[in-house]
C-alpha cells in the first residue's frame, strides 16, 4: 500500500494566471489608464534624472520654434494658466527659459527657452526610446491615442 503524496506547501500552490492575463478583459479606458499611470512614472523617473519635470519637459518642447506667451504655452500644453507659470518659474530657476515682460501689455510675459533650456530638451529627447519597447504598429496607436485625447479634450479645453 502507499500512501498519498503530502499536499505541496502553500508557495508551490498553482499560481493565478499572470497580470497580463487577466487584463485581456480590462476596459480600454482601464488598460489606458493603467499604461498612462506606467509611462508617467518611467518619465518622471528618466527626466529627474536630467533635473526636469514632465510639465517642464513639455514647456521646453513648445518653446522650440520661438517665443510664447504664458498663455498660449498654457494653451498649447491643455493646463490652466497657473499651472504653467508655476512650471516656468521652476525652468527659470534653474535657466532653462527667460520671461521678458510685454512692453505694450506689462500683464503678459514673453517666454524664450536658454541655451541651457535647448541643451537638456535635446538630452530628453531620446527617453521614449530608451524607456519603452518598440512596437509593430505604432503609427496605428498614435492615430487611436490621438483620436481619443482630440475628443475628450474636446469637452475640456
Amino acid at each position: 500500500m502507499t500512501t498519498p503524496d503530502p499536499e505541496p506547501p502553500a508557495e508551490q500552490q498553482p499560481r493565478p494566471a499572470p497580470v497580463q492575463e487577466s487584463m485581456a478583459c480590462w476596459p480600454t479606458g482601464r488598460l489606458l489608464s493603467t499604461a498612462a499611470r506606467l509611462v508617467e512614472h518611467a518619465w518622471v523617473e528618466a527626466l529627474g534624472q536630467l533635473g526636469l519635470t514632465h510639465a517642464g519637459m513639455i514647456a521646453l518642447h513648445l518653446l522650440g520654434p520661438g517665443p510664447l506667451s504664458q498663455t498660449e504655452l498654457a494653451h498649447a500644453a491643455r493646463v490652466q494658466t497657473q499651472t504653467m507659470s508655476r512650471t516656468l518659474e521652476r525652468l527659470e530657476r534653474e535657466g532653462y527659459v527667460e520671461r521678458t515682460r510685454d512692453e505694450h501689455d506689462a500683464r503678459r510675459h514673453s517666454v524664450v527657452r536658454t541655451d541651457a533650456g535647448a541643451a537638456v530638451w535635446e538630452k530628453s529627447r531620446t527617453l521614449e526610446a530608451d524607456l519603452f519597447p518598440e512596437l509593430e504598429n505604432v503609427d496605428a496607436m498614435r492615430d487611436a491615442l490621438l483620436t481619443i485625447i482630440s475628443a475628450s479634450s474636446a469637452r475640456r479645453w
